[in-house]
């Protein structure tokens, strides 16, 4: 291997022998879509997502219409979240497990209206009048006077997931970091009879400045404290494989990855680790840095596609990411 026999440059010479060596590809197959349905809106309305340029939250009605069109283009996976009315919040997220849920419609429209696989965000933290993903108490040992009760919320979780279930999801996305609740959720769904409903879990959830647009756009800030107790220290990478080791343990059947640009190293070292499909979360913050970078002139659109390679040759099987609608729409990749 020396120069001039060996020389790297004959496999860039142009596009066609570029396309044919490269090493990681970006697929329609790999994008997940986020998407926003807000109880309030009707008919065909849409409201703009201050924190998130160019994202919208949807009424059952637009929301459905809208991911007809990205299907159209190749979209295959959706996952939805929720905003309920704002009077309807209660301390244990009743509106959260209710089947009448702005969650549990959409999946019956969506299960109804497209082929595409439904996914539910499992969480309480919209639902909650004190924006937690817990059950809470006060505590004066804890850090803020607020203590996230663990194994109080798991049967709340559980009965979440049942209820997206019976909607007719096929994935239900735990995401409020409690100690076991894949266990449980895995439990309550063998229980009602739907053994084939699957658990992607946010294995991996960091306690990240980069979710903040995020709660914007779902209204789920807690008004009290922090995720701290419950979501992963910034700083740890191994206990990320301990927490995933557990997920599958108890039964579920994607990993994921939350936030995914910072934590590519935890993508690696989970891919390394596990053969389960591995999902990364390309979060909201992720998003907004972009697309402000881009409004600015200091980056180029070409800066989303090379951050999404990233996250796939970091080792992620699947992108859940508010790109999508950019890059199918816009046919930017095959």
């Amino acid at each position: 291997m020396e120069f001039p026999t060996t020389r790297m440059r004959r496999l860039r010479k142009n596009a066609k022998i570029r396309n044919i060596v490269r090493e990681t590809k970006l697929e329609k197959d790999d994008l997940i879509y986020p998407i926003y349905f807000k109880e309030e809106l009707k008919g065909d309305e849409k409201e703009e997502i201050s924190s998130l340029p160019g994202e919208f939250r949807y009424s059952l009605d637009s929301g459905v219409e809208f991911a007809k069109k990205l299907e159209a283009k190749g979209l295959k996976s959706i996952i939805v979240f929720g905003i309920p009315l704002e009077e309807s919040k209660d301390e244990i997220a009743t509106p959260d497990y209710s089947a009448t849920g702005i969650v549990q419609k959409a999946v019956r429209r969506l299960k109804k209206e497209t082929d595409l696989v439904v996914i539910t965000d499992v969480c309480l933290c919209q639902y909650t009048s004190h924006g937690h993903c817990g059950m809470i108490v006060e505590n004066d040992d804890t850090d803020d006077g607020i203590e996230i009760l663990n194994d109080e919320t798991l049967p709340y979780i559980a009965k979440v997931a049942v209820s997206h279930a019976e909607a007719g999801a096929d994935i239900v996305a735990p995401s409020d970091m409690m100690d076991g609740r894949v266990g449980a959720i895995r439990r309550a769904l063998d229980d009602e009879g739907y053994t084939n409903v699957m658990i992607m879990s946010y294995s991996a959830k960091y306690a990240s400045a980069f979710y903040e647009p995020f709660r914007v756009a779902a209204c789920s800030s807690p008004h009290a404290g922090d995720r701290k107790s419950y979501q992963m220290d910034p700083a740890n990478a191994v206990e990320a494989i301990r927490e995933c080791a557990l997920d599958v343990i108890e039964g579920c059947d994607f990993l994921m990855v939350k936030p995914a640009l910072p934590y590519l190293d935890v993508v690696r070292m989970v891919r390394d680790e596990f053969m389960l499909p591995l999902v990364a979360y390309n979060v909201s913050g992720e998003y907004a840095m972009l697309m402000a970078a881009i409004e600015k002139g200091f980056l180029t659109e070409r800066a989303i596609t090379e951050s999404l390679l990233s996250i796939k040759r970091a080792g992620a099987d699947l992108i859940i990411t508010n790109f999508a609608p950019y890059l199918l729409l816009n046919d930017v990749i095959e």
